[in-house]
């Protein structure tokens, strides 16, 4: 797998996130996945991203751009505008 410097938080229970990390897996993208519920520092991180919010997936790209709960579309043409995917 290339390029783990990307980080998706997410939880367990959370359909987007499965999603997002089929895509990854499909994909055969390297991730980092945090489980904010297991995680105060990483939950406390994503409420401070979003604004007061436990938005999920919120993946964190290796340009230090973030996505928050994207489509597959917009998650795929960053993937190709960053040269991942």
């Amino acid at each position: 797998m290339s390029n783990p410097a990307i980080t998706m938080y997410g939880t367990p229970w959370c359909g987007d996130c499965r999603r997002v990390r089929r895509l990854f897996d499909e994909h055969q993208i390297g991730y980092s996945y945090i489980d904010i519920e297991q995680d105060d520092k990483a939950r406390q991180y994503v409420i401070d991203v979003n604004r007061g919010n436990q938005s999920v997936p919120t993946i964190i790209f290796p340009d230090g751009s973030v996505l928050v709960e994207p489509s597959n579309s917009t998650l795929k043409q960053k993937l190709e505008l960053l040269g991942i995917a």
